[in-house]
């Protein structure tokens, strides 16, 4: 089958959509499907983006097409350079797949397959959950205004709304949307996490942790990751745990400095460490290396970044908004409200014993093996392109 992924970026600064949509089409090249992504080029982000592409089974098979960043304003609304690379491209693309909601080369991508009768499945990342839409006044305008402007077209023609968790799926209810849904969670690849880093790597990189213990939040520092929850939550931790540390990894998107600003605000800044974005085998070494993963975040589709941690062994205290309650029902970590006192009580209970917290982390992988790889998430979009889009492979 050949198929095209389309994303705005794949900037691995963009957070979790530009890792799922690498990982998803390396999985289906890896089927045999012939894959494309195209994608536009971010300037300066070439070095970061090679990067992330390391390690990633089945990559070196997916072809990558890349358009300019767009120069101007009238591009950016129009995007006439994704709709002149669709007209000369899309001959033989049995299946599209796209990654976003917002961007205006995903709307021409949908325009111009509708114009060729070529299905398309559309992800939304969480982009539509009622937190992204309804958050302020400004954001419920400038989304209806772009719903009515072609997004909604854009939405109603899929042949399927790739939704991550049922969750998903119900909070867009109140858009009334026309397409399908089918909930495809994410995954990992089990050759990236099969070789892990050995176990005090991450310290030996970081001496500035004098080999103390720690809690790491690994995303993208965005509001809407909760980290201010989480220093206040790691200020009650510490009158447990005194020598523990808190490792902030992962690009900053306007709220690492009013998080480190908090920390000094608390006294606790000394036991605070900003150490930017990290990538393949570093980021792997974090995970091994701490005592607990936490993202108590306003609002998730489906977060990668948990998902590796378990794969790692890591248990997590997430927040319920992060959609993912199979970590309570494994027991391997803690789903909490979306609270400071919340999320220092869920991580002061993974925290209780070192026994207690390892097995946590044997079950999260067991988990994250036994039911979320991105072969079998491979496997189960194909059987919805054939069951939704009337696509044979």
């Amino acid at each position: 089958m050949r198929l095209l992924h389309v994303i705005a970026t794949l900037d691995p600064k963009a957070g979790g959509p530009p890792a799922v949509a690498l990982r998803l089409a390396a999985a289906q090249a890896l089927m045999g499907h012939e894959v494309t992504i195209l994608a536009h080029a971010e300037p300066g982000a070439e070095a970061r983006t090679s990067k992330s592409l390391e390690g990633i089974p089945g990559i070196k098979q997916v072809r990558f097409a890349t358009l300019p960043p767009p120069a101007s304003l009238s591009e950016k609304i129009r995007a006439g350079q994704a709709r002149a690379w669709m007209d000369q491209n899309l001959g033989g693309v049995q299946m599209l797949h796209l990654h976003g909601v917002w961007e205006a080369i995903l709307r021409v991508a949908g325009e111009c397959a509708r114009a060729r009768s070529i299905p398309y499945a559309l992800v939304p990342h969480g982009m539509l959950d009622p937190w992204c839409m309804t958050r302020s006044l400004s954001t419920r305008v400038k989304k209806q205004a772009a719903l009515a402007l072609g997004y909604r077209a854009l939405l109603n023609h899929a042949a399927f709304l790739h939704t991550l968790n049922a969750d998903e799926e119900t909070g867009m209810k109140p858009l009334g949307l026309k397409a399908p849904c089918e909930v495809i969670p994410n995954g990992v690849f089990l050759e990236e996490i099969g070789t892990l880093p050995a176990p005090g790597s991450f310290h030996a990189q970081h001496p500035e942790l004098e080999g103390e213990k720690f809690i790491l939040f690994l995303s993208r520092v965005h509001f809407k990751k909760g980290l201010d929850y989480l220093i206040d939550a790691f200020a009650q931790v510490l009158a447990v745990h005194p020598r523990l540390r808190l490792v902030i990894a992962g690009p900053d998107d306007g709220a690492l400095q009013p998080a480190l600003t908090q920390a000094k605000e608390r006294g606790i800044d000394t036991r605070v460490h900003a150490i930017g974005p990290v990538y393949g085998s570093a980021k792997y070494a974090a995970f091994v290396d701490a005592e607990v993963f936490c993202l108590p975040s306003r609002q998730e589709g489906f977060s990668v970044a948990i998902t590796e941690a378990l794969a790692c062994a890591c248990p997590v205290v997430i927040s319920r908004e992060c959609h993912f309650p199979e970590v309570a029902t494994a027991d391997a970590g803690r789903v909490v409200s979306l609270s400071a006192q919340a999320t220092a009580t869920g991580l002061l209970e993974v925290l209780v014993s070192d026994d207690a917290r390892r097995a946590m982390g044997q079950r999260g992988r067991e988990l994250i093996v036994s039911s979320y790889t991105w072969p079998a998430i491979a496997q189960r979009t194909q059987e919805a392109y054939r069951s939704r889009a009337r696509v044979n492979p």
